[in-house]
């Protein structure tokens, strides 16, 4: 795919330049000085020589057909740019120039104009306002960087021109080599999800970073990036993430879940490696590229200084991995080779004094215990240490498919040692925190590619009782579905919803209780009313008839003081249901990956510490499970502190159901079970309050 593009037979240049510094004459530049061995037609207007190349005044006068166009002219000219290009055979362009839809509507019009002439005449469009294409595999330098990366195994994707221009200089710095480099720009046609795809199949490349600030169909990127992952790991650093969207939400679901969060939700279901920062990017893609993936958790660390140490394992533990200590027989071995002072627990202390050879003893025992899958190797700089030594020493006696991590601390001193390192394959961090996370990216990778098949349960449900309410609101145009058409749904997905009806005056409530049977709650019922309790609007354990009055006038009472404008249908008596741990679990649409499910703990969990998580749907029962062991209060749900744990299997089978509901009916924008009401294992939950909003309709 994209072979016009990334490797390219010949490649025109207009806008060249016979002035140093210019675009025009830079691209050119790398593209001779990179060693291109198809054809580069420079063109410019004045015609001549540039850079010893004969150069065309206009593209029409070469006498052949090209496979790529760079194009770095003003935006006035890039359609007639474009238009030359086509009629030369060209499949692809690359439109470096600026000035469209970034400087804003004049611009965005430009582009879009530009960007349908290659559609409609089935030419590929890298940009507008990008750096440009690099292929070391083809020696190909379509860009005006600073530099040409050696052959390399990460790919990188970037929508930021400037970030690719670092990226290249730390590439420089640390000795690292690429396979591919794109810059997407405005991404007018190719997008990330295109290189995505085209780089899953590139066998240069061993992993994909990418730098984005924002994803074009979520959807297809989904489909992209999982596919990918499954055959090599996708890292992307994710930046432009905002808060609009929560501001817009009514639900307590849609208020909690942010476009990070829906970014973070996405990563997840797709296998994405998601970086925090740049640093943490490239540390991620260096130990792919560099090193095999860990066939389990469990790390040891050598040492030449007990705090770097100490640092390695509190990072190792905090991040969820394993400090393992090496089986007794291995570790006397190692402790007859190593100093009588020396530790060889873990972390394994060599002492500051220690030379190559002790490093090395340490690492063969490390790889010689088959209980040990990662070894992190910290050397600080003594008076004594042959830095240089140690990492040859450590890069000759590593054999097998255990990765291995450096962390040599410190600057002069090290530097050549940590250059030495990256040469022999041995990813190097400034600090041991820095490999750990790392080593913790390539763990939490492996176990995805390991996971269980996704089996999305189907239940069986009236999906013809969901479609009349919803055919009922529509016709109404009543966006907010409220608690009395809210549970009725739910009914119809059968979660255990208590006996209850509507009442629109004081004898109806009195009547509708002494039928259904004491005790019962009493809830105000009002399209304008979202949030009853802020509005004196429920009323718990009501035993008789004389407490159904008083609460009936007293609600109508205060409702009328406080909300004399709304629109009041009557209350909604219904059955008390049985005590039991207050959950909320809910769904908000995010508008580029469709519905997103969450769960929390009730009260101040979810109102205070937000301790809540979130998962795309459609979700399996093992996800479900995920959902609920990811949140802090996950041990409270299992009987802390002398409390009776709570039925998991209710709460994770009404998740899915959830899951099941808002798939089946996309009209569904968000929805709150609140609370959902856990009993002990063997009982069922119980939905107490329960509340929706749907799209496409007008408030």
């Amino acid at each position: 795919m994209l072979e016009s593009l990334l490797k390219p037979k010949a490649v025109a240049v207009i806008g060249a330049s016979r002035s140093p510094g210019k675009v025009g004459h830079e691209i050119l530049a790398n593209l001779i000085n990179a060693g291109f061995k198809g054809d580069i037609v420079p063109v410019n207007p004045s015609g001549g020589e540039i850079l010893g190349l004969e150069c065309c005044a206009d593209l029409k006068e070469y006498d052949g057909a090209i496979d790529l166009s760079v194009i770095a002219v003003p935006n006035k000219f890039v359609k007639a740019a474009i238009e030359s290009s086509i009629g030369k055979g060209a499949g692809s362009v690359i439109v470096i120039t600026a000035g469209y839809k970034e400087t804003g509507e004049e611009g965005a019009a430009l582009e879009v104009e530009i960007a349908g002439l290659c559609r409609s005449s089935g030419v590929r469009m890298v940009g507008p306002n990008c750096l440009g294409v690099i292929n070391t595999e083809h020696d190909l330098n379509a860009s005006f960087a600073t530099q040409m990366p050696g052959k390399g195994g990460i790919s990188v994707v970037s929508q930021s021109g400037a970030l690719c221009t670092a990226i290249l200089d730390w590439a420089a710095g640390r000795g690292v080599g690429l396979a591919k480099l794109v810059s997407i720009g405005n991404k007018a046609d190719l997008n990330e999800t295109d290189f995505i795809q085209v780089l899953a199949g590139d066998s240069q490349t061993k992993v994909i970073a990418c730098y984005l600030e924002s994803i074009t169909a979520g959807d297809e990127f989904l489909i992209a990036a999982e596919e990918a992952a499954n055959t090599k790991p996708v890292v992307v650093l994710k930046v432009g993430t905002s808060s609009a969207g929560v501001k817009a939400a009514s639900s307590h679901t849609g208020s909690l879940a942010g476009a990070d969060i829906a970014y973070g939700a996405a990563f997840k279901r797709s296998g994405v490696i998601r970086a925090e920062n740049f640093e943490s990017l490239f540390d991620s893609a260096t130990a792919f590229a560099m090193q095999p993936l860990p066939k389990g958790n469990r790390v040891a660390i050598i040492t030449n200084a007990g705090g770097p140490g100490i640092m390695a394992a509190d990072a190792t533990e905090h991040s969820g991995l394993i400090v393992q200590p090496l089986q007794p027989h291995i570790a006397e071995a190692l402790k007859a080779k190593l100093p009588a002072a020396a530790s060889v627990g873990n972390p394994i202390d060599v002492l500051g004094d220690a030379g190559p050879e002790a490093y090395a003893e340490a690492v063969k025992a490390a790889q010689a215990d088959d209980t040990i899958d990662a070894v992190i190797v910290i050397l600080t700089p003594q008076a004594m240490t042959d830095a240089v030594g140690t990492a040859r020493a450590v890069a000759e006696c590593i054999k097998g498919d255990k990765p291995v991590f450096a962390s040599f601390m410190g600057g002069h001193d090290v530097m050549e040692a940590r250059n030495e390192l990256m040469a022999l394959n041995i990813p190097d961090y400034p600090s041991p925190d820095r490999a750990v996370a790392a080593l913790k990216s390539m763990c939490d990778y492996e176990a995805w590619r390991n996971r269980a098949p996704r089996i999305v349960k189907r239940f069986p449900v009236n999906r013809r009782r969901v479609e009349r309410v919803l055919s009922r609101l529509a016709r109404d145009g009543r966006p907010e579905v409220g608690e009395v058409e809210a549970k009725e749904i739910l009914r119809a997905y059968d979660f255990n919803v208590p006996e209850g009806r509507l009442a629109t005056s004081l004898d109806e409530a009195v009547a509708t209780a002494e039928q259904i049977g004491y005790s019962v709650a009493m809830k105000i019922s009002s399209p304008d009313i979202l949030h009853k309790s802020d509005f004196g609007g429920v009323k718990l354990d009501l035993s008789n008839a004389d407490q159904v009055r008083d609460a009936y006038d007293l609600m109508m009472l205060r409702i009328q003081r406080i909300a004399p404008e709304a629109q009041l249908n009557g209350v909604y008596i219904e059955q008390m249901g049985k005590r039991g741990r207050e959950i909320i679990i809910g769904m908000t649409r995010d508008p580029q990956f469709g519905p997103m499910l969450m769960f929390g703990l009730g009260g101040i969990f979810v109102e205070v510490m937000k301790d809540v998580t979130f998962y795309l749907a459609p979700i399996t029962a093992d996800e479900a499970m995920q959902m609920l062991k990811a949140t802090k209060s996950y041990a409270l749900l299992l009987g802390a502190r002398g409390e009776a744990a709570v039925d998991l299997g209710e709460i994770a089978d009404g998740l899915q159901r959830i899951s099941q509901l808002v798939t089946d009916f996309p009209q569904i924008a968000e929805l709150d079970i609140n609370p959902f009401l856990v009993g002990p294992v063997g009982s069922k939950a119980v939905v107490a309050d329960a509340r929706m909003m749907l799209s496409g309709l007008d408030p």
